[in-house]
C-alpha cells in the first residue's frame, strides 16, 4: 500500500493542520503496517502556478527554459503519486476562506483531462480509482460548519471535496479543528477533538 501526505500550511511548527495530518499519517501506519509513505510540504516546495508557458507545452510548443522543464516534471510526479496512492492525507489550513494557494497549485496539476479525470458523452468522469481514501486535515481560525451563521463563507474542505470527488475519489473523511483564534481554550478544545477523531479513525 501507498499513503501520499501532504502539507500546506505556511506557519511550519506552529501549524494545526501539520498536527493533525502528521498525526492522521501515524495512525495509517497502525492500521497498516508496512505502508509505504510519500510526503510533499508544499508550502516548502511549491509548484509554479499553472500558466499559459504549461499549457502551450501541453499542445506541443518547445521549452521556454530549465525551470519550466523542472516544473512539468514536478507536476507530472504529483499525478503519477497520486494515481498510485491508495490513500491520501491532505492537510489544508484555511486561508481567507479557501485553500491555501500552495494547494490549489497542487490542484492545478494533478486535475489532468485524460489522467484524472475525462469528458465523455455523459460530461465529466473521475478516473481515480474509488478505491482509494482521502483524509483531509482542515484546520479554521472561526467556525464555518454547515449550519452555522459563517457557513455561507467557507470554500475550503468543502472544495476539496468537490474537486477529488470530481476526479473519483468517493471515500472522504475530514477531521476539522475549527474556531482556532477564538482563545487558548477553545483552540486547545478543537485539537482535542480532532485527534479523538483520529483516533478513531479505521482501516
Amino acid at each position: 500500500m501507498k499513503l501520499l501526505h501532504l502539507d500546506s500550511s505556511i506557519l511550519g511548527a506552529y501549524s494545526v493542520s501539520r498536527q493533525l495530518s502528521a498525526e492522521i499519517v501515524a495512525r495509517e501506519i497502525t492500521l497498516h503496517p508496512g505502508i509505504e509513505v510519500i510526503y510533499s510540504d508544499l508550502a516548502a516546495d511549491a509548484a509554479l502556478h499553472l500558466s499559459g508557458a504549461h499549457m502551450a507545452v501541453r499542445q506541443g510548443a518547445a521549452l521556454e527554459s530549465t525551470s519550466l522543464s523542472n516544473d512539468i516534471a514536478k507536476g507530472d510526479a504529483y499525478v503519477e503519486e497520486l494515481i498510485a496512492a491508495d490513500i491520501v492525507v491532505i492537510g489544508a489550513p484555511m486561508y481567507n476562506f479557501s485553500i491555501p494557494t500552495q494547494l490549489k497549485a497542487w490542484i492545478d496539476r494533478v486535475a489532468v483531462a485524460g489522467k484524472t479525470f475525462r469528458y465523455g458523452a455523459n460530461g465529466p468522469e473521475g478516473l481515480l480509482s474509488q478505491s482509494k481514501k482521502l483524509i483531509i486535515a482542515a484546520s479554521r481560525g472561526s467556525v464555518y460548519s454547515a449550519g452555522t451563521p459563517a457557513a455561507a463563507y467557507e470554500h475550503h474542505d468543502s472544495y476539496l471535496k468537490v474537486l477529488m470527488s470530481f476526479l473519483g475519489i468517493v471515500d472522504i473523511t475530514v477531521i476539522r479543528a475549527e474556531g482556532l483564534a477564538f482563545s487558548p481554550e477553545a483552540k486547545e478544545t478543537a485539537i482535542k477533538q480532532a485527534l479523538s477523531e483520529i483516533a478513531a479513525l479505521a482501516a
